[in-house]
């Protein structure tokens, strides 16, 4: 059987529908001829070139990301600028290039189902569905084999990502107990309140930034206020589990006929990590 850019590209659409995408987002393919045929895909969280790189040293015919390449409006992609350099360089490579973004991301089975399962929850929900009832939308809510105590349930999320120099952060009791979690792939602040109004136990994202975060744990000082746990990760290691996940539905849907393979290239920006002298700093300067 001779599969084609198109083949797989249906696979995609097939688990991640294009409709499923948010109104300002940029999915389907970039790059690359719909007819070519694929004989390897490599998938990976962003388009860039260490990606494109691991493209070409496995000989793939498409490279598969959840970042889009060109989100914002171009009017033009010359080869002396960064993005149009990867879309001149995999064009004269012969690798097309597809995104599955937010469709992804809200797609019944999608990035947040597969951090769920990295950090080992069994799901139950969206956090966020489309609608009432329905099993897309963003994040997901799953619960524990068991209920842990906060700080080992951050040491659990740690050790099913990888590793970056962003690392894991918690924030909240380190004795609470943990046995309902919210997740939400990528840059998930937004989505705080929804988390709190779940109530859940602990809230796993990436990017969470100072002043929600603060606003948000403050408020459970307040007598009566039951408010979940924070855990922020890396963006791209919140993402990255998805690759596994994509890979094998384009093995599932064309088997025996692509070779798939998940990129190891860490394309987190963050390259150097540098922790404080005081092992507390919550509780004291000296």
């Amino acid at each position: 059987m001779t599969v084609r850019v198109q083949d797989v590209v249906a696979a995609m659409e097939a688990a991640y529908p294009p409709e499923l995408a948010e109104s300002w987002d940029a999915v389907g393919l970039v790059c690359g001829d719909p007819q070519a045929i694929v004989q390897r895909v490599l998938f990976c969280v962003d388009p860039v070139e260490a990606t494109v790189d691991e493209a070409a040293d496995f000989g793939a015919q498409l490279l598969i990301s959840h970042h889009p390449l060109l989100l914002r409006g171009v009017h033009g992609v010359p080869a002396d600028d960064p993005k149009g350099r990867l879309v001149h360089r995999m064009i004269r490579a012969g690798i097309g290039l597809y995104c599955a973004h937010t469709n992804a991301d809200s797609a019944e089975l999608g990035v947040s189902d597969a951090l769920a399962a990295a950090i080992g929850l069994t799901v139950t929900g969206p956090l966020d569905p489309h609608s009432e009832g329905a099993r897309t939308g963003l994040g997901r809510i799953g619960v524990l084999p068991e209920p842990e105590p906060f700080e080992r349930f951050v040491q659990r999320v740690a050790a099913g990502l990888p590793t970056t120099a962003w690392g894991v952060r918690g924030a909240g009791d380190p004795q609470r107990p943990v046995r309902t979690v919210a997740v939400c792939g990528g840059a998930g602040d937004s989505r705080l309140e929804t988390a709190t109004a779940a109530g859940v136990d602990a809230y796993v994202t990436a990017d969470l930034r100072h002043h929600p975060a603060g606003e948000h744990i403050a408020r459970g000082d307040v007598p009566g206020a039951r408010v979940p746990a924070l855990v922020d990760v890396a963006h791209w290691a919140s993402e990255w589990p998805w690759c596994q996940q994509a890979a094998d539905i384009v093995a599932t849907a064309l088997p025996d006929t692509v070779e798939v393979l998940v990129s190891t290239r860490r394309t987190d920006p963050w390259t150097a990590h540098v922790a404080g002298a005081v092992s507390d700093p919550g509780r004291t300067l000296a």
